[in-house]
């Protein structure tokens, strides 16, 4: 799941974000699946509703685990936050950029302590790093 400005990729700040649009991450994102022998479903909204409606329909439409990239969401949104938490499967947040390196207010996360993991900074490859997590945590 993709959240607010991610739309924007390949235009929004490139230094910070890349060149990659959003289309051709989530191209690499189900490449990278099914290498895994997972098939990726991948949606965006710049929601904070629609996130949360797909974190909580998550189990009954079959998903076994969420790759979560809420944005700018991840520092702001105690709604998201306890919809991750509600839900049995397991969630890695991500984020293209480090964002230790950025503005003081997006060094806290309010989805971090609810999700398994989070990989930060590595820009496209933090959502693989994601699914190769995945991978191990769905086969313990």
């Amino acid at each position: 799941l993709n959240g607010p400005n991610l739309n924007l990729l390949g235009r929004r700040e490139p230094a910070v974000y890349g060149t990659l649009t959003l289309s051709e991450l989530e191209e690499r994102i189900r490449e990278w699946s099914r290498s895994l022998g997972f098939e990726a479903e991948c949606r965006h909204s710049n929601s904070e509703g629609q996130l949360i409606d797909w974190l909580h329909s998550a189990g009954t439409e079959g998903a076994r685990a969420v790759i979560l990239n809420a944005g700018g969401y991840s520092h702001t949104s105690v709604a998201l936050r306890d919809a991750v938490a509600s839900i049995e499967q397991p969630v890695v947040e991500v984020h293209l950029s480090n964002v230790f390196a950025r503005e003081e207010f997006r060094h806290t996360s309010l989805l971090s302590a609810v999700c398994r993991g989070t990989v930060t900074g590595l820009g496209p490859y933090s959502y693989q790093a994601a699914l190769v997590a995945l991978q191990g945590i769905l086969a313990d």
